[in-house]
């Protein structure tokens, strides 16, 4: 693999270009390619209609990169990839795995879907964990006392799935501590209490439909 290209950078001695730039500049980026080359992109969301009339690839590194420190890591790490040709998905395939990542093929009309549920998985993560921060800087603690907590959920989840991995005062039904934490949420930071209410109430069903599979243990709740 080459390194990268610059804006204007002529890609004629090249056979294929994947282009990293935002979903709004990838039609306009593809239209400055020579034709002849496969041209591909890095989005999950957009589709391959934005390189016509080049063959065509996609390849979406399911991983977040919150600076530019150069540390960026991708082995192990999930790969959307697309292609309009049998050719031009294999090479999708192939940077996948030079990049130890591993690749899944995305169907078109599946890529909003998948898309939001990498927001979800990831940027609405944070989101959560901000609020959740600020609630303990109110309480007299900080970030660091939620870090280790918040990766034992998410190793939980990931080794049991949503429903075993849920613990707390909604999964074992104790109202009367739901009801003082809202009141809580309500006093300090009341800009919070719809996505509180929201979450509590999303909470309830998982609840509910993991009860009948549940097996009976000990377990440290939260």
């Amino acid at each position: 693999m080459s390194d990268p290209l610059g804006r204007g950078a002529d890609p004629r001695e090249y056979d294929a270009v994947l282009l990293c730039v935002p979903d709004s500049e990838i039609a306009s980026a593809a239209a400055r390619v020579n034709s002849g080359l496969l041209v591909g992109h890095c989005s999950g969301a957009s589709g391959l209609e934005l390189l016509a009339p080049h063959e065509a690839f996609s390849l979406h590194p399911l991983m977040t990169i919150a600076d530019d420190d150069g540390a960026a890591r991708f082995a192990g790490a999930g790969a959307a990839i697309a292609g309009s040709t049998p050719r031009a998905l294999e090479l999708a395939r192939g940077l996948a795995l030079a990049l130890e990542m591993r690749p899944f093929e995305l169907a078109e009309r599946d890529r909003a879907a998948y898309h939001a549920a990498a927001s979800i998985a990831s940027n609405f993560l944070v989101t959560l964990e901000a609020a959740a921060e600020r609630l303990a800087v109110e309480a007299g603690a900080d970030r660091e006392v939620l870090v280790e907590l918040v990766r034992a959920t998410v190793d939980n989840w990931a080794r049991l799935g949503p429903r075993e991995a849920l613990t707390g005062p909604v999964a074992r039904g104790d109202e009367p501590t739901v009801a003082a934490q809202r009141a809580a949420v309500a006093e300090r930071a009341p800009d919070l209490l719809p996505m509180f209410d929201a979450l509590v109430d999303a909470t309830r069903v998982l609840a509910r439909d993991a009860q009948p599979s549940a097996p009976t243990r000990e377990v440290a709740q939260v």
